[in-house]
């Protein structure tokens, strides 16, 4: 990345989260620090139960730590009440989920509405869906597209909110190969050209190529943080 584009989005400090209780406790975050940068594609790797997805949880603000902290942009998210936290949700953070979480009864576009701000921008919806290559189906249903087509929904549906961090959880899980790869390219060129911060959760090794930085969770833990200097194209990626 270049060194203009390193300001702090988000940091995490020494983030602990466990469930259950004495014999019965899990472990599934034991003192995890971080930092994300404005504008870069962020990959945390791990294989399931590692608690990568917890991680997410936690930036997301859809859980709460059982200590350390959250920071967003300088406020401590893991503090927030309630009300903070909602709005925290609605209008910071773009969550992209692998089973998609569109409504069938409501149109492409009604589904992408939802969280946007039509008032202030009343274009909103439709240069998302334009964005994506989704223009022609916005009076479709979720029942009458493919899996790749549901997955653009879901990533307008995030865009529209004018979140300032994407979150993107196994993206690709639901989706064969090619349109899974078809997924990436489209967060690629949302990162690369759009200057859009981006988080990907993943399990799969060779998705992290892509990233600006790597962090691999396991037990709990960052085991391992790199850099790539030079990124890989997702149309260059095979797994």
């Amino acid at each position: 990345m270049e060194n203009d584009s390193k300001n702090i989005i988000l940091q995490v400090k020494n983030l602990h989260k466990s469930y259950g209780s004495g014999e019965n406790e899990v472990v599934a975050l034991n003192g995890v620090d971080l930092e994300i940068y404005e504008g870069e594609l962020f990959v945390i790797l791990g294989s399931s139960g590692s608690g990568k997805s917890t991680l997410l949880n936690m930036i997301g603000g859809m859980d709460a730590p059982s200590s350390g902290s959250v920071i967003f942009r300088g406020r401590e998210i893991s503090r927030f009440k309630d009300r903070e936290l909602t709005n925290y949700r609605k209008n910071c953070i773009g969550f992209i989920f692998q089973s998609f979480n569109l409504i069938g009864e409501l149109t492409v576009r009604e589904n992408v509405a939802l969280v946007a701000n039509t008032k202030k921008n009343p274009h909103i919806v439709d240069d998302m869906l334009d964005l994506m290559g989704l223009s022609e189906k916005k009076k479709k249903y979720p029942s009458q597209l493919s899996g790749g087509q549901q997955q653009r929904v879901a990533i307008a549906r995030a865009l529209a909110g004018d979140a300032d961090l994407l979150l993107c959880d196994e993206p690709t899980g639901a989706l064969d190969y090619e349109t899974g790869k078809q997924i990436l390219k489209q967060l690629e060129t949302l990162s690369r050209e759009h200057h859009k911060t981006i988080i990907i959760v993943t399990h799969t090794k060779e998705i992290a190529q892509m990233g600006d930085r790597v962090i691999t969770v396991k037990d709990g833990k960052i085991t391992n943080m790199y850099v790539n200097d030079n990124p890989v194209s997702a149309e260059r990626i095979n797994w």
